[in-house]
């Protein structure tokens, strides 16, 4: 047998920024892989929402109310969970401004949430990962085309996403001799809540596909299948790099 399917039964795949666009998405798929979700949202009721679409797939779900941006609850919350075999770490947002126009509440607020806080998140997971040494750990850091390429109006996201690859590769060799591996997957806009309304302004809609040889923007499905393949044994061997989600943008 040479090929490897992607099962997830008795994984244990915490979700950061579960309740809505990538997260929820990632969660239902690994949901219907066969993990025990833990998801993670600020907002209780997006969680009942996440709740009810993966009982649909006759998935586990554990709700974790928290905000990642708050150190002392999120350590407290995630002591109280045993188990983390997969991190997605997808909790982040964008502020697009020119860059002289960029104020320093965006740009601190950025990288507080894109950057700090997943940095947070993810030596939390390390360590329970490393009291649970026989059962081999996936981190999948959510990173963007533009952590690999510059675009303007977007200097912070781009300087946070770039921060996110450079963590992922540091971890991702630091890691490897301790059974731990460290991805991101890279996605173009995506057809989230979040990019609907930036598509709303069609002059940059027109900018961003004009930009994807595809013609087309990826779908939450593209980025959720990509983080179940990583988050699973076929992809053992796959660690420090980057899945590009982009239609070929990044090939230009």
């Amino acid at each position: 047998m040479y090929l490897q399917k992607i099962n997830l039964k008795k994984k244990y795949a915490l979700v950061t920024g579960a309740g809505k666009g990538l997260g929820r998405a990632c969660s239902i798929a690994l949901a219907e892989a066969g993990a025990t979700v833990i998801a993670l949202s600020r907002t209780t009721s997006d969680l009942n929402k996440l709740e009810k679409d993966i009982k649909k797939v006759k998935g586990k779900i554990i709700k974790v109310s928290c905000d990642v941006m708050n150190y002392e609850d999120l350590k407290i919350k995630l002591e109280k969970i045993k188990i983390v075999d997969i991190l997605v770490n997808n909790a982040g947002t964008n502020i697009p401004e020119p860059f002289e126009k960029i104020k320093q509440k965006s740009m601190n607020y950025l990288v507080d949430l894109n950057l700090k806080a997943a940095f947070n998140v993810a030596q939390l997971v390390v360590k329970k990962m490393l009291r649970n040494k026989k059962r081999p750990g996936s981190i999948i850091n959510m990173s963007s085309q533009l952590g690999h390429v510059g675009m303007g109006g977007r200097n912070v996201y781009n300087m946070t996403k770039f921060g996110i690859e450079g963590l992922t590769k540091g971890m991702g060799v630091e890691l490897a001799k301790k059974n731990i591996r460290v991805n991101t997957v890279a996605p173009t806009f995506v057809e989230t809540p979040m990019v609907k309304k930036f598509f709303k302004n069609k002059k940059f809609k027109r900018l961003a596909l004009g930009n994807i040889p595809m013609g087309k923007a990826a779908s939450e499905s593209d980025v959720a299948t990509t983080v179940c393949f990583l988050a699973s044994s076929a992809s053992s061997m796959i660690t420090g790099t980057s899945i590009i989600i982009d239609g070929g943008w990044t090939a230009q």
